[in-house]
């Protein structure tokens, strides 16, 4: 990835975190960026490319830490991975799920790409619980928590939240997966 294309995205995914997808115009992205509209459009060709763009760097990013976290788990990979999405949360503010941001202000423009890529993302977190060898009762259980922990950290402090999301994972019976 070419450096300015690398700085676009970044600057945009910084910008609509905090302002939405909708409140930031390609002008400001381009002038944070401090690259020319042209080559915004030399990369991308439109701004819901853009967004798509970000959207997937992002879930790469974060998909890459859980599983780093796994690999890295010292005994409980299910502690391990908690302990990751509330680092993440903390890394990346407390906005809540760009992803959902994303499907509410693009559900009513008939977005469909977007919106189904939202989707296909919530299911891959889903599939990824799975594969490191939950059920899918158990995955399902652990996307609410990391979901809700990830929404309550809007609202409460994200401390608090920490503890509470982590003694629920703790408090979850029959959820042993374990480093071996």
């Amino acid at each position: 990835m070419s450096k300015k294309k690398q700085d676009i995205m970044e600057h945009a995914e910084q910008l609509f975190y905090k302002h939405g997808f909708h409140g930031v115009g390609l002008k400001r992205i381009v002038e944070e960026s401090n690259v020319a509209l042209m080559t915004l459009y030399n990369h991308f060709h439109s701004k819901e490319d853009l967004i798509l763009e970000v959207l997937k760097r992002r879930e790469e990013q974060y998909f890459s830490i859980l599983k780093s976290s796994v690999k890295n788990a010292k005994s409980s990979i299910i502690l391990s991975l908690s302990e990751a999405h509330i680092d993440w949360i903390r890394k990346h503010d407390t906005n809540g799920c760009m992803f959902l941001r994303a499907k509410e202000e693009f559900s009513s423009n008939d977005n469909y790409e977007i919106v189904q890529y939202v989707n296909e993302h919530k299911r891959s977190l889903l599939d990824f619980f799975e594969e490191l060898g939950f059920d899918h009762s158990e995955a399902a259980q652990l996307v609410l928590l990391f979901e809700g922990a990830t929404a309550l950290s809007e609202t409460l402090n994200v401390d608090e939240v920490a503890m509470a999301f982590i003694n629920s994972i703790k408090s979850m019976g029959g959820l042993h997966l374990s480093v071996e």
